[in-house]
């Protein structure tokens, strides 16, 4: 088994790496970004030193083909991608990432000479504004409604992941996450929580520039459930809810302050909902694929916490 990575070097990428290192497993990573900085944050040098790093454009086909075919790769992680506000802005660009990348995966696996299992990021950005749906969680069964090029790009991959599996027999599993937090998220607009938390260690500060709900989910269970769905047997083209915790952002800082008592006076929160439904329902996931762990909130909140602690003692935090 050999491991191929994309997008390796963001946060999630990072703890999905780290993940697998753990298990011994034989990893290649394939992003834009030459250095693991994320990655270091969370993992011994010996660790990160175990990884080889390719560094490339996932909207190159060639060299996105060429590398699983000559790396002998087996498993493909996928999270390669451009976050919502960036699509938002140039939505070209963003498509060329987004889309164009995600075919040059598949078309990878196509054409590798053997067979490969693709696990990617989809999103919850696929679901439409919470007023489209009505009560109730939202299961893989509903429509989608999304009202970002992100969530519009994000759909069209799920799409193509089931043409890929009909016509070439490319098993694959996309998981939705909503707000993933944790250290190493500090990019994209729902990166706030997690920075929220960092200004915290650091006595600062901070606004998030949300208000309303998100679905807060821990990165460390994140890239977990990325794993199990990479080594799972299930074959086929599906698409899972990645459910965490749902919580306004109000709330959020009052359980920053039983957490850290002061943090109500120094973190607020300002700004809109973000429009996507935030009542995702997770069975189907837990339901097909074994070993899905789910930290308790206040577990995470903690973790993420002691863990700026002690990079902020060791002067690593910017």
């Amino acid at each position: 088994m050999k491991i191929l990575v994309t997008g390796a070097h963001g946060c999630i990428g990072a703890w999905t790496v780290k993940a697998l290192l753990d298990r011994g497993l034989d990893v290649v990573v394939y992003d834009l970004d030459p250095h693991s900085r994320r990655l270091a944050l969370i993992a011994p040098p010996e660790q990160v030193s175990r990884v080889a790093i390719h560094t490339g454009n996932i909207g190159d086909t060639a060299k996105v083909k060429a590398l699983v075919k000559d790396e002998g790769i087996t498993h493909i992680v996928h999270l390669a991608a451009q976050l919502m506000p960036a699509c938002q802005a140039n939505p070209v660009a963003g498509a060329m990432v987004n889309v164009i990348g995600t075919l040059n995966i598949f078309e990878a696996a196509r054409d590798a000479g053997r067979p490969v299992r693709v696990v990617y990021a989809s999103s919850s950005a696929v679901w439409g504004p919470e007023e489209a749906y009505g009560a109730g969680k939202l299961t893989e069964a509903d429509p989608l409604k999304p009202s970002t090029n992100y969530g519009v790009f994000k759909q069209a991959n799920e799409g193509n992941a089931r043409v890929f599996y009909s016509l070439n027999g490319i098993s694959s599993i996309g998981l939705r996450p909503w707000t993933v937090f944790g250290v190493g998220r500090d990019a994209g607009l729902t990166a706030d929580p997690t920075l929220a938390m960092k200004a915290l260690a650091m006595g600062k500060p901070f606004q998030i520039r949300l208000t309303g709900h998100m679905d807060l989910q821990y990165v460390e269970d994140v890239a977990a459930a990325f794993v199990q769905c990479l080594l799972s047997p299930l074959e086929g083209a599906h698409v899972f809810n990645l459910e965490g915790t749902v919580i306004t952002m109000a709330d959020f800082i009052a359980e920053l302050e039983r957490a850290w008592p002061g943090a109500a006076a120094l973190i607020t929160a300002q700004g809109p909902q973000v429009p996507v439904a935030y009542r995702m329902d997770g069975a189907q996931l837990r339901a097909l694929v074994t070993g899905i762990p789910q930290t308790p909130f206040e577990t995470g909140i903690r973790k993420t916490l002691d863990y700026f602690v002690q990079l902020n003692r060791q002067g690593r935090l910017s």
